[in-house]
């Protein structure tokens, strides 16, 4: 019978390659049209309803847009709608957290030094706070707040740093970031899906029927497609932030979290305005610059996550179930001989300050709680140890897949 553990591991990779290459189609095609909106200029040859055109120049041919303010006086026969990239990145996201996060949630989504939780309880609260997040925001924006734009994204700001802040005291460092941009890409997607689409598909109706489309719906869709345009890039870097100790594991982590978005702002506007003008706000990137350095400085308070010992807390149910399996003892010397130099509180390998992706392995609990990672990455390949810093032999991969799999049973 196939590893079940591979097959897992092929399915995760899988999603995560059609998570990032939706997000891509998402991204560009949001970005596209942001900027071709900016750069969009009226001209007197303009038809009637029109409130801009743009000519561009891509791969040998020459492109002619013209918008229109509210719609065309008829539907053309042929109308694409960019809506597909948005929904795939979302579910293909939402696919990934639930095979990492809630399937793997004993060792990735919860901290036992954090809180209490039973993985039940903390798959509720990821899954509902998505749920709750774009609630509150959707009733936001269609309360008198909508008036003051400015307003309405601090206001957005501060609940996005209160949840960093949330997350942070109950979740995994990695799984507080990533639910951050979880959160962050719901509000996103459900932008689309509950608000631009029907009230694209209205006006499109309005006019099949030989009506006038009320201009409402096209600003009411202009407000969330300009909020989705501010959030794009923070979520881009708390999806990445989980391969960055210095990023998710630091007692500041959720600071990190929230002057990211600070970023997305300045350096969305220096963009914005030089579609728009020509030239862009040098400024902006003074400010990314600075906001930058205070991040790393921030991220020099001590790495946190897992620091615990054995002695200090007791072992989860999934540590005890791979401690208490045959050839665990044989199995740690293993992982002590061959990993703990790197992976460790205070890593012992020149140039190594600390564990990368902050997997620490030394106690007992240590090993047991990362057994199956333990099992992929050094027992059935050879990704780790790097063959460039130690050569593990055979018959040691041997003792860690014997001793994983005997568990298993």
């Amino acid at each position: 019978m196939y590893d079940i553990a591979v097959i897992w591991e092929w399915i995760a990779f899988s999603v995560r390659w059609l998570h990032v290459v939706t997000a891509m189609a998402w991204i560009g095609a949001s970005f596209y049209f942001i900027a071709l909106d900016l750069m969009l200029k009226s001209a007197p040859s303009l038809p009637e309803g029109a409130s801009g055109e743009e000519w561009e120049v891509h791969g040998g041919g020459f492109y002619h847009t013209v918008k229109y303010m509210v719609a065309p006086s008829a539907v053309p026969e042929h109308l694409t709608w960019h809506k597909w990239q948005s929904y795939s990145t979302w579910l293909s996201g939402a696919a990934l957290l639930m095979i990492i996060y809630w399937v793997g949630g004993e060792l990735f989504l919860l901290d036992p030094n954090k809180a209490d939780l039973t993985l039940w309880q903390g798959i509720l609260i990821s899954g509902g706070s998505l749920t709750v997040g774009w609630i509150l925001y959707d009733q936001m924006c269609k309360s008198k707040l909508a008036e003051h734009p400015s307003a309405l994204m601090l206001l957005l700001f501060l609940i996005l740093v209160a949840m960093s802040w949330g997350y942070n005291q109950i979740f995994t460092g990695r799984a507080a970031l990533l639910h951050l941009g979880a959160f962050t890409a719901t509000i996103m997607t459900a932008n689309v899906f509950f608000q631009i689409m029907p009230n694209q598909r209205i006006v499109v109706a309005d006019l099949k029927a030989r009506r006038v489309p009320d201009a409402k719906y096209g600003k009411i869709a202009k407000v969330r497609s300009t909020h989705n345009n501010y959030l794009t890039l923070p979520v881009v870097f708390l999806m990445l932030a989980n391969h960055y100790p210095l990023a998710f594991a630091t007692e500041n982590a959720w600071i990190i979290a929230s002057l990211i978005f600070l970023t997305g702002v300045t350096i969305r506007h220096y963009f914005n305005t030089m579609h728009k003008t020509g030239r862009g706000p040098h400024w902006t990137w003074v400010v990314t610059v600075l906001i930058m350095i205070l991040i790393a400085w921030l991220s020099t308070a001590s790495l946190h996550e897992s620091i615990e010992t054995a002695e200090t807390r007791p072992p989860t149910p999934y540590e005890q179930k791979y401690a208490s399996a045959a050839g665990f003892d044989s199995a740690y010397e293993t992982v002590i001989g061959n990993c703990s130099m790197c992976h460790a509180r205070e890593p012992a390998w020149d140039g190594i300050h600390w564990a990368p992706k902050h997997v620490v392995l030394e106690t007992k609990n240590d090993v047991a709680r990362y057994a199956e990672q333990i099992y992929l990455h050094a027992g059935i390949s050879r990704a780790m140890p790097p063959p460039n810093a130690f050569l593990m032999d055979d018959a040691a991969r041997a003792t860690i897949v014997s001793w994983v799999r005997g568990a298993r049973d």
